[in-house]
């Protein structure tokens, strides 16, 4: 009857540790984070990995891991394209 559904896209900060995903879009009203994400590399089409979650959020961007705050993850907004944790 219903067709079962997955969510595929969300915010960088509801990711488990492990997931890839690929940047679909940067939002913020904030232009101070949106300078700070483009220079870490940021970008529609990138991929970023979560490496840690706490105590703080590690990304790993083109093999260069970074340390974000909370603030910037909920500006970043991925399409989950695997989970590496086995």
């Amino acid at each position: 009857m219903f067709t079962r559904f997955t969510v595929t896209g969300c915010s960088l900060e509801l990711l488990k540790t492990g997931e890839r995903g690929i940047v679909t879009f940067c939002k913020s009203q904030d232009k101070t984070i949106l300078k700070t994400l483009i220079l870490m590399g940021i970008r529609t089409g990138s991929h970023v990995t979560l490496k840690q979650h706490l105590p703080s959020l590690i990304i790993n961007i083109d093999n260069t891991d970074f340390v974000i705050d909370l603030e910037n993850a909920r500006a970043i907004y991925v399409r989950v394209i695997d989970n590496l944790i086995n």
